[in-house]
């Protein structure tokens, strides 16, 4: 049995529930990473963060992160992800994976018949998933959200 680095525990995944909706405003112009500008008079609608970061409610899944084994990616310990299970997974996407009951973050990778898992921290192996194990992706990552500083 293949022993993950860090893994991804039952009770860090949690469907998304929209109840309520929140509306933020939205400015019309980029806010300056040079020197500033004033941007309060450009407002000029509002945007619902479900609108921004949900394709599909019915399979979007929030996911805490645990471990370092995603770092290079700039996933973090305590971070949370947005999952959409109901997305097909591509050559170098994020996912979260399912293998030998155990959920965790990986860069997948195809070679020919055979999937590798890649961590973006370099002191972690790459894990190759051979035809026959016992093996799944639940979700694409769609948006990562750090924890606060």
């Amino acid at each position: 049995m293949i022993e993950f680095e860090n893994h991804i525990r039952l009770d860090d995944i949690r469907r998304i529930a929209i109840g309520k909706r929140l509306k933020i405003p939205l400015f019309s112009s980029y806010v300056s990473a040079g020197f500033p500008n004033s941007s309060e008079h450009y407002i000029t609608k509002v945007c619902d963060l479900n609108d921004l970061c949900i394709a599909n409610e019915d399979a979007t899944y929030f996911v805490r992160v645990r471990g370092d084994s995603m770092s290079g990616d700039r996933i973090d310990d305590g971070d949370f992800l947005i999952v959409d299970s109901s997305q097909e997974p591509s050559e170098d996407k994020i996912v979260v994976v399912i293998l030998n009951g155990e959920h965790a973050v990986k860069r997948i990778h195809y070679v020919g018949e055979m999937v590798v898992l890649e961590s973006s921290n370099p002191k972690y192996l790459p894990i190759y998933i051979h035809p026959g194990d016992d093996f799944r992706v639940f979700g694409v990552v769609t948006r990562i959200l750090v924890k606060p500083v």
